[in-house]
């Protein structure tokens, strides 16, 4: 089974989309280290996808080094010095994008939209608790 949740949008490529979750939940400690990844043909038919789209989205996140490849064991998670924060900000910049280019076609200012997000963000924290920061092997920081 996959460990992660993918929800297909049309006009975003299916590999883009899998690569996603899968980086998300391995940042987000979803996945920790060692854990193992589905294989090319698991991927590809609990997804739903062409093996060579399966393959293609083991091959990137071998090659950012999310994953390892274990002879003898198969593909799993890579050790969390490969995810970082960094890592984390580079895929909240998939949402926060569309933010500012709809703020900035609405004519707001930074300022504006950073207090919209502190309001937001106060709001949400008012009903459930402020998450702390983790590493991927779910130490607090």
């Amino acid at each position: 089974m996959t460990p992660f949740r993918i929800q297909l949008r049309p006009g975003v490529p299916v590999f883009e989309q899998i690569v996603y979750a899968a980086k998300r939940a391995i940042v987000s400690g979803q996945l920790c280290a060692g854990d193992p990844f589905p294989s090319v043909r698991a991927l590809s038919r609990e997804q739903h996808i062409n093996p060579n789209t399966a393959h293609k989205v083991i091959a990137a996140l071998l090659a950012e080094g999310l994953l390892e490849s274990r002879p003898g064991v198969g593909t799993i998670v890579a050790s969390p010095q490969n995810s970082t924060l960094r890592a984390r900000r580079d895929l909240l910049q998939r949402q926060v994008e569309p933010l500012v280019v709809e703020a900035m076609h609405l004519g707001l200012r930074r300022e504006e939209v950073l207090e919209a997000v502190s309001d937001h963000w106060q709001r949400l924290s008012q009903s459930t608790p402020d998450p702390k920061p983790t590493d991927i092997a779910g130490d607090t920081k």
